[in-house]
């Protein structure tokens, strides 16, 4: 399996259409001239570092909402399991479904690990800055959960 080449700030972020919690298709474009859009790549739903992640990314919303930036979560996780960690939680971030991993490929969030002596293909946990216009202003793999979603705010800040 060879790693999907990482993306990098400048490019055209990748478009998609992938279904949220409540199973409605969400498009990327949808946003295009309106929000900035933080697209992050989070590896399981209602796991301590990805709750704690969109906790904090929920817990900011109304300070991105001021800097026209919309917060995106996707995981491989079903609908099904969004839906239920959105309402555990009280999450405001739009959870998007990717299960065959299609979306994850094309942002370059996918590596192989191996766990019990088996390889398995896992989430990076990474983030992108997509601007108004579509294009990809910060992609970051490989990120921390805590703390994370300030330090992302303060990206949107420094945006012009």
């Amino acid at each position: 399996m060879q790693q999907s080449v990482p993306l990098t700030a400048g490019m055209e972020a990748p478009h998609f259409e992938l279904p949220d919690a409540d199973m409605e298709t969400f498009e990327l474009t949808s946003l295009q001239g309106m929000k900035n859009v933080v697209l992050y790549f989070y590896p399981r739903d209602d796991t301590p570092g990805c709750t704690m992640e969109a906790n904090e990314f929920s817990e900011l919303e109304e300070e991105f909402a001021k800097y026209d930036t919309v917060v995106i979560g996707i995981s491989r996780d079903d609908c099904l399991s969004h839906a239920s960690f959105r309402d555990k939680y009280g999450l405001s971030v739009l959870l998007l479904s990717d299960p065959d991993a299609r979306i994850c490929k094309r942002y370059g969030v996918m590596y192989e690990k191996e766990v019990e002596g088996h390889k398995k293909l896992a989430i990076q946990r990474s983030t992108f800055v997509i601007d108004k216009l579509g294009k990809l202003r910060h992609a970051m793999y490989g990120v921390h959960a805590h703390g994370h979603a300030q330090e992302i705010f303060n990206l949107i800040k420094g945006m012009k």
